[in-house]
């Protein structure tokens, strides 16, 4: 129970799907957890949750496309409790959508939110962090960040540049780059059921008139082991590169999809 005990965690998109899954694992853990997102309703109950379950944690509000917000929780999370140890870029949204039909302002969303908000973090995280003894910073990514696939160039190519930013940053971070003390990794997430992926078997279901039993049994069967993942299973990935568990690993990315990417 004590993975990540008395560290500090900034989780972003946190009050549902996967980031909600890392926030209550984390704190189970031992964490103190800043649960930010841009809806508030939902991040002030998982908050709550936590706090009721034994846990400390607080809501922020943060848009992770906007620096002043980002600047503004780091300086919270400073104030409060002295220091910055792990921080989580979860965030992210996604566009279904053939490339000739993408308009270059749903680009640029999918973009903002799923890499700028990933540099950001990541920029703002860096300056905290090696004020103290280093830190952990993970970048949730996606398969897509590996592996092409279709209707969703603007989500795989931000995906993908998560994935290769990870790595640049986590040389900057290093004894071989400016010795910060800070690790920084990717983690890619296959097909797990969260509400975006059922939005996206909805909107098939939709589209082809697929029953939805249909529909989810067909990403089930693009996964070796034969099923959809949960949540918590990515959570246990961020909670081992949050911990000292992982102290040397760094500039890496840990691939959590039933196997669809081994084909």
């Amino acid at each position: 129970m004590d993975r990540v005990k008395d560290k500090v965690a900034v989780i972003t998109g946190a009050a549902g799907g996967l980031g909600k899954a890392q926030a209550l694992l984390l704190a189970k853990e031992g964490a103190k957890v800043i649960v930010t997102d841009i809806h508030e309703t939902d991040g002030l109950e998982i908050a709550e949750d936590i706090r009721r379950k034994g846990g400390e944690a607080v809501y922020a509000n943060l848009d992770v496309t906007k620096e002043a917000h980002w600047e503004d929780v780091i300086e919270k999370t400073l104030s409060e409790y002295g220091r910055l140890d792990i921080l989580v870029n979860n965030a992210g949204v996604i566009l279904t959508k053939p490339i000739e039909e993408t308009t270059l302002e749903e680009w640029r969303w999918v973009i903002s939110v799923n890499l700028d908000g990933v540099f950001l973090g990541t920029k703002h995280a860096m300056g905290a962090m090696k004020k103290g003894k280093g830190g952990s910073i993970i970048n949730v990514s996606s398969v897509a960040g590996i592996v092409g696939m279709p209707n969703s160039s603007s989500y795989v190519a931000s995906k993908g540049g998560v994935r290769l930013f990870s790595k640049a940053a986590a040389i900057e971070c290093s004894k071989a780059g400016r010795d910060y003390h800070i690790r920084v990794n990717s983690v890619h997430p296959g097909f797990i059921l969260t509400p975006m992926l059922e939005d996206i078997i909805q909107a098939d279901v939709k589209k082809t008139g697929k029953k939805y039993e249909e529909a989810k049994k067909l990403r089930e069967d693009w996964t070796l082991v034969g099923r959809l993942g949960d949540a918590e299973e990515v959570a246990y990935a961020v909670l081992y590169l949050a911990s000292d568990e992982s102290k040397f690993v760094t500039g890496a990315e840990i691939v959590i999809d039933g196997g669809f990417t081994a084909r």
